[in-house]
């Protein structure tokens, strides 16, 4: 059986030995012809529609901005403006004026204003009437009734959110008949 085996093992290893390495060469040419024609088309968006910036970083001026802008993609829209604070505006205007010591015209210019009138009425000193004061400017009110200033009528914060949403509604609706049409 060694034998058998020993036989084996030789002729094994002969084969292994007279293995040749075998090579293959490939060549191959192509040749391709592509006759092509191309359209290219850019769609942008159009420019946006910004916000006027209103600048009120100033704490002595009496004015707040409100702006605001819709873009659509045919149109945009943006506008902007200042509301004036006239309530700012009179203590600004009475402070200057006590400050340069006029304190009557201070008082009367705080005076134009329905809420400090009745005060003063109710404080017993009532305000100046063309150069009167105390009694005499009292007995001049009850004369001259039509030169009282007239109650303040208030805006309410909710009729202003209303008015803004109308306002944002009728814009969003002016876009959408630019973009059916």
């Amino acid at each position: 059986m060694n034998k058998i085996i020993l036989s084996m093992i030789l002729c094994l290893a002969g084969t292994i030995a007279m293995a040749q390495t075998v090579t293959t060469d490939s060549t191959s040419k192509n040749t391709v012809n592509t006759d092509a024609k191309t359209k290219t088309i850019v769609l942008s968006p159009p420019p946006s529609a910004i916000t006027p910036s209103i600048n009120a970083t100033n704490s002595d001026i009496c004015t707040t901005g409100m702006a605001g802008a819709v873009q659509t993609q045919i149109i945009g829209i943006s506008a902007g403006t200042t509301i004036v604070d006239e309530n700012c505006e009179q203590l600004k205007i009475a402070k200057t004026l006590y400050d340069m010591g006029m304190k009557v015209a201070a008082v009367s210019v705080l005076c134009q204003d329905r809420r400090v009138f009745d005060a003063m009425a109710m404080a017993g000193t009532p305000c100046p009437f063309k150069g009167k004061l105390g009694d005499e400017a009292k007995e001049a009110w009850k004369k001259n009734i039509k030169f009282r200033p007239k109650p303040v009528e208030r805006i309410d914060a909710t009729d202003v959110t209303d008015n803004a949403t109308k306002v944002g509604a009728g814009l969003i609706g002016l876009a959408l008949l630019f973009l059916l049409k």
